[in-house]
């Protein structure tokens, strides 16, 4: 569990501020000072308006909530893929690693949700609020918990297949890269980039999806502030933005997700094997 803490406070520490400019460019109807013709535009636009210390606005509620949710994420993968015989011989275990994963962020999701709720409202162009505990209050107040939630469905919807393609994507790569199993810092490295690029490609829409009903409280738009659910937010998308509108924020999304999963498969396993090496002594 501390070695999944370590990695996912390193993960999203370091690409924080391309999680930044997913949001931004996501938001559907943003204010007029937040719109953006891309994700190079969107960076010098904000450094220069808004200041270069903006990028990592809202990062506190990314560190308080990744540590615990990222060691619940590990220890429920390390569990069920243990459990299904994932650890067995040197084949390929595609069942096993899919199965793991998607046990593995049901439970962290369910902790990390609400910090991730309050991460994209202060993200976005023209946010209101001063610190993260001003958000919890505002949003708690205004709009109940429920509010926290409202996105959770689809956060799983988004998050068990991204999970189930990485783990599975990143299992086989790894042990085609490093048959022998060995703690090997390019395998895991490469092996973690290259299976998050896989799934984040795969999953942007339902991440549109997610950031639409994260952020509705902010919006100017009727229907976006009433949006319930996973299938009413998807036909605002369709509706304003065509098929072309659900994958706002591919490249950012893939940009950030590549070095993400490789500094967190990276610092996992580098971790892990620090522990069972201290363990053994």
């Amino acid at each position: 569990m501390a070695a999944g803490a370590f990695a996912g406070i390193a993960e999203h520490t370091l690409m924080y501020p391309f999680d930044l400019l997913k949001t931004r460019l996501q938001v559907i109807n943003p204010s007029p000072g937040g719109l953006y013709t891309g994700l190079s535009n969107a960076l010098s636009t904000i450094s220069r308006a808004e200041g270069v210390g903006s990028l990592w606005r809202g990062i506190s509620s990314v560190i308080l909530g990744a540590g615990p949710a990222h060691a619940v994420y590990f220890a429920t993968y390390e569990a069920v893929k243990h459990a299904m015989g994932g650890n067995m011989g040197n084949e390929h275990h595609p069942l096993a690693a899919a199965t793991s994963g998607a046990c593995a962020t049901i439970a962290s999701d369910a902790l990390m949700n609400p910090f991730d709720v309050i991460k994209q409202r202060m993200q976005i162009h023209g946010s209101i609020y001063r610190s993260i505990a001003h958000c919890t209050r505002t949003v708690y107040r205004n709009e109940g918990l429920a509010a926290f939630y409202v996105s959770y469905p689809t956060t799983l919807c988004m998050t068990v297949p991204f999970t189930a393609l990485q783990f599975t994507a990143y299992e086989s790569l790894s042990k085609i890269i490093n048959p022998s199993k060995g703690y090997d810092p390019i395998t895991h490295c490469t092996s973690g980039a290259l299976a998050g690029a896989f799934a984040a490609g795969l999953t942007t829409p339902l991440d549109v999806i997610k950031t639409l009903l994260q952020t509705r409280g902010t919006a100017r738009d009727a229907d976006i502030r009433s949006a319930r659910g996973l299938f009413r937010a998807a036909s605002i998308i369709k509706r304003q933005h065509g098929y072309a509108g659900f994958f706002r924020g591919l490249r950012p999304r893939i940009i950030t997700t590549m070095p993400s999963t490789a500094i967190c498969w990276s610092s996992y396993e580098m971790a892990k094997a620090y522990f069972i090496r201290h363990q053994d002594d």
